[in-house]
């Protein structure tokens, strides 16, 4: 029974994973919301907030506010918020016009 258990989490964890999903996003920087680490931006006539990670944080209030920025998120289902992985800015002056997952660059 344990043996089945094991099994069976290893599966939804496994398939959890499975299911992410890799999406670019080219679009204005509508908010930045530094206190809830994350980021309003629009596609097809919508707003949503991305999540922004540890890495990233310390970079975001470095986006330019309605500035062009092509971002790389992971989307890991309908109902959770997309998980940046990187940024470039293509509109707009930053110090960070290009985060990588772990480091900004200024070109």
């Amino acid at each position: 029974m344990r043996t089945l258990v094991v099994v069976l989490l290893f599966i939804g964890l496994w398939a959890g994973r499975a299911s992410a999903v890799e999406k670019s996003y080219y679009s204005p920087v509508i908010h930045i919301d530094v206190e809830n680490h994350r980021i309003l931006i629009s596609q097809l006539g919508g707003v949503f907030y991305i999540d922004v990670p540890e890495a990233a944080r310390p970079h975001m209030e470095k986006l330019p506010i309605s500035g062009l920025v092509d971002f790389v998120v992971e989307v890991k289902g309908e109902h959770e918020m997309p998980v940046l992985k990187s940024w470039k800015v293509k509109s707009g002056e930053s110090t960070c016009m290009h985060f990588n997952g772990k480091e900004c660059r200024d070109h």
